[in-house]
């Protein structure tokens, strides 16, 4: 069809992608049925599947590899437009913290995407889901390889690419816990020559868009390191960029971590009390500073993410847990008066809360927009 050939012609598509029939995708995920729904998001749904470990052909359910089949909602340009960037990226760029696009489907109107499958899912899922509490070295694991992903885009790829869409839906996670970005459908060629930055339409996901870009339109790779700092944040605090559920003063993460960033003595206040002091106090020291730098309003006074990376790599494997130190016991006990305080007006409005919108399912956090991640359901994780 015409719509097809149009799609094949405008994919620069490197040679090692494979292409699928629809039916084999059809059959590899047994029919598109409900039950294989890994996600759902702006673009469609993304459900798993079986192939030949070599080739495209369908498998049985558990034989061969594993595969998540991303399709695409029929909704005009943009979702075209998305889904080619998509296969041109990810075609093209080759990392271990990039996940893997294996191939793609393009039949009459059809457009469908093959990923290797990430089984533990997304980093939202295990942050903000999850009843077990991701554990601090795992966080700082996760925030290595997702900070990898960047600097390899921005200072290794053989042309400059922004990411644009940088967020905990968009972090997916392998076995190990080895952070992979995914979702290219908002990612751009960076500036060259002697071009400071990208002009472009805003897109992206309300708080974690860096000011400037907000402002402007004016896109360029420290746009990506602002976003690196809200996740950072996020992975420290347990939450999430903007939540309207928090009290005044605490809905937009950044306005309300900035104060604490630079103190010594208060910044653990930021620290996710689930944690119940399990984190390294250099750790979360230094990813503090971190955080208050790639978050500076002067983008050009935030740090390369190959320097982010170079701050990360040290702090994996710290011992120095808080629960034995003098100012985390202040605070805990400094917590624990205000919240036996806060317990009868937090009753009442739960209750409140609970009858909201008539029974309604409450509406989705901002932070998830549209674009929601497309691997929210993932398993428990089994960590020591």
């Amino acid at each position: 069809s015409s719509s097809a050939s149009k799609a094949g012609e405008e994919i620069k598509v490197a040679s090692q992608l494979r292409k699928f029939a629809f039916n084999d995708l059809k059959c590899a995920t047994r029919n598109f049925r409900p039950e294989s729904i890994l996600g759902e998001g702006g673009f469609g749904c993304v459900f798993k599947g079986w192939i030949e470990e070599n080739g495209t052909a369908p498998m049985k359910p558990g034989t061969g590899l594993t595969v998540a089949v991303k399709t695409l909602n029929h909704d005009g340009l943009q979702g075209h437009k998305e889904w080619v960037a998509e296969v041109d990226f990810l075609g093209n760029l080759h990392h271990p913290n990039l996940v893997r696009l294996i191939g793609y489907c393009v039949e009459d109107d059809q457009r469908l995407l093959v990923y290797e499958f990430m089984p533990r899912g997304s980093l939202d899922n295990h942050l903000f889901r999850r009843s077990l509490p991701l554990p601090w070295s795992i966080r700082m694991k996760v925030a290595l390889g997702a900070a990898k992903g960047l600097a390899f885009l921005h200072e290794e790829a053989e042309r400059p690419v922004i990411y644009r869409d940088f967020k905990t839906s968009n972090i997916l996670l392998d076995a190990d816990y080895n952070a992979k970005l995914s979702d290219f459908g908002l990612a751009k060629d960076g500036p060259v020559g002697d071009k400071t930055h990208v002009s472009t339409r805003v897109m992206g996901t309300y708080g974690y868009a860096a000011p400037e870009y907000v402002m402007t339109g004016h896109l360029t790779s420290k746009s990506d390191v602002y976003s690196f700092g809200v996740v950072l944040l996020e992975m420290m605090s347990g939450r999430r960029s903007m939540d309207k559920n928090r009290p005044n003063g605490e809905h937009n993460l950044v306005e309300w971590a900035r104060p604490l960033l630079g103190e010594r003595q208060r910044f653990y206040k930021l620290i996710d009390p689930r944690l119940e002091g399990n984190f390294s106090v250099k750790g979360a020291q230094k990813a503090a500073q971190l955080a208050r730098a790639c978050l500076n309003r002067d983008p050009k006074a935030r740090p390369l993410m190959s320097q982010v990376v170079e701050v990360l790599k040290p702090l994996l494997n710290l011992k120095d847990m808080a629960s034995s130190s003098y100012f985390y016991q202040t605070m805990q006990a400094e917590r624990m008066a205000h919240s036996s305080s806060m317990n009868g007006r937090s009753h009442a409005l739960k209750v409140q809360g609970s009858f909201a919108r008539n029974g309604q399912q409450p509406m989705r956090s901002l932070s998830d927009g549209p674009r929601a991640s497309p691997f929210r359901y993932s398993p428990k994780p089994n960590v020591k």
